[in-house]
């Protein structure tokens, strides 16, 4: 999963980003007018249920799995209409997106609007993505209209796609984000190539100072999610020895790390659960899409595991943590085979077989 950290200048932003992956950047320092800077890191997604597992079976190594937060600088706060090549770039590959949204107040450190107010902050990026998708819809109808009349392909092609994008038209019109569109999976092919910001999940992140208490806004649509955080705060529990942490969160009544409550959020709005497998080599949890099968969970793994599928062997972490064993599991009957077209569940543990 890849996330993009994005929000005005001065939202505390790469604060958070250090807070979540543990990276040292410098902050206080805004990216020049018109420059687009990426820091990325990648994070071990915290699994207890991992590590109970490994803890009986005792693999030699075990491997969490990965979230990738990108840290995207470069939105400003006077933009209105597309956004810059540079910075669709960097917002494209993204699985979703993170808005920091700026709560705490500091003096020595201005508002580039002149004041802080959240709700009108989340409303201005919303805005932004609205009209930079509605002039990449609104060309892409226009060029759609050019090769109709050349006959570059043929037509039934082009009004399945104009079809598609004078829907976006209509959604965006109505002043609503595309990422609240129900779309199959040839539209969603037809979009591949088109950076529609609007369609990406978004996450909303309010970054609160000490004391205060987040703010009563609500996510813009489907498909996004809010969560809040002490971003300075989080930080310097982050900075300090791993044994004065937990005392330093209890002073504070922080029950978890910031970074478990935003990667459970990022979870839960891409869709994601988690199942594991374990032998003596290794245990690893990996994330798919929910309801997929477990032939694209092979596929997850490796894709020679995807093509020469013959079965999934299966139980739930629960089961295998209480039968002591995958050989007390299976003398048990709790260890079941599935066909390519099993629903993976979460916290499954799968084995794969196949031949190649």
């Amino acid at each position: 999963m890849q996330l993009g950290l994005i929000g005005l200048p001065a939202a505390g932003k790469t604060t958070v980003f250090n807070a979540l992956t543990g990276a040292g950047l410098p902050v206080g320092q805004m990216a020049a007018l018109g420059k687009v800077e990426v820091h990325t890191a990648v994070v071990d997604v915290p699994d207890t249920r991992l590590e109970e597992l490994c803890a009986l079976l005792k693999p030699r190594k075990m491997t969490y799995a990965k979230i990738h937060f990108a840290d995207i600088g470069g939105l400003e706060a006077s933009r209105g209409g597309e956004l810059p090549g540079a910075l669709l770039n960097a917002i494209g590959p993204m699985d979703a997106l993170i808005h920091v949204v700026r709560v705490f107040d500091d003096p020595a450190l201005p508002h580039p609007r002149g004041s802080v107010d959240p709700a009108r902050d989340v409303g201005w990026l919303e805005e932004e993505f609205l009209l930079n998708d509605m002039l990449v819809v609104e060309r892409r109808l226009a060029k759609l209209a050019e090769e109709r009349g050349k006959g570059a392909r043929p037509g039934e092609q082009i009004e399945r796609e104009q079809a598609l994008f004078q829907r976006l038209q209509s959604q965006l019109e109505g002043g609503q984000p595309l990422r609240a569109l129900e779309l199959d999976r040839e539209a969603q092919a037809m979009l591949a190539g088109f950076t529609l910001l609007s369609r990406k999940p978004l996450l909303l992140l309010f970054n609160l100072g000490e004391g205060e208490s987040p703010p009563q806004i609500s996510p813009p649509s489907a498909r996004s999610q809010s969560v809040w955080m002490r971003g300075q705060l989080e930080w310097e529990i982050c900075q300090l020895p791993e044994a004065d942490r937990e005392a330093f969160m209890a002073e504070y009544g922080i029950e978890a790390p910031a970074r478990q409550r935003v990667v459970r959020a990022c979870y839960d709005l891409l869709e994601r659960c988690t199942f594991f497998t374990i032998n003596e080599q290794e245990g690893r949890a990996w994330a798919i899409q929910r309801g997929a099968t477990a032939l694209e969970a092979a596929g997850t793994i490796h894709s020679d595991m995807e093509r020469g599928f013959i079965r999934a062997e299966v139980i739930s972490w629960r089961d295998l943590l209480k039968a002591g064993g995958f050989s007390a599991a299976r003398a048990s009957g709790l260890l079941r085979v599935e066909g390519k077209g099993y629903q993976v569940q979460d916290g499954d543990v799968i084995t794969i077989r196949f031949n190649v």
